[in-house]
């Protein structure tokens, strides 16, 4: 059974950090892109991050361009997101998911999905 579990979520003031995880199980994820997206209360899911498996260099959204790095550990099957300089807009559920047959800063294009982490920034 696939499964894919976020963790390291939690309530943070603005201009903190977070980092969060993604464990993966069930399949081999290594040779496929791995993304992160995020939903805000009453908004629509965005892309926030992604990292293909070829080891080149992960793309971000603008809003979290600077701010927020993507980065996996094959031998560990797990994928990070390390956040700083968080800010309230960033408050959403956080959701990690695995093997787009497509654009991999595309949701509807991801196979597999966690069940999402909340992060709330404070101001």
């Amino acid at each position: 059974q696939v499964q894919l579990v976020e963790s390291g979520g939690g309530l943070v003031q603005a201009g903190g950090s977070l980092r969060l995880s993604c464990a993966t199980s069930g399949h081999t994820f290594a040779n496929v892109a791995m993304g992160w997206f995020r939903q805000a209360p009453d908004k629509e899911r965005e892309f926030v991050g992604a990292h293909s498996w070829s080891g080149g260099n992960p793309w971000y959204a603008d809003s979290v361009k600077g701010r927020f790095t993507v980065s996996r550990d094959n031998a560990k099957n797990t994928m990070y997101l390390q956040m700083n300089s968080l800010k309230p807009e960033d408050t959403a559920v956080y959701y990690c998911a695995a093997d787009p047959i497509g654009d991999p800063s595309k949701g509807d294009d991801y196979r597999y999905w966690g069940q999402g982490t909340q992060v709330t920034v404070s101001s």
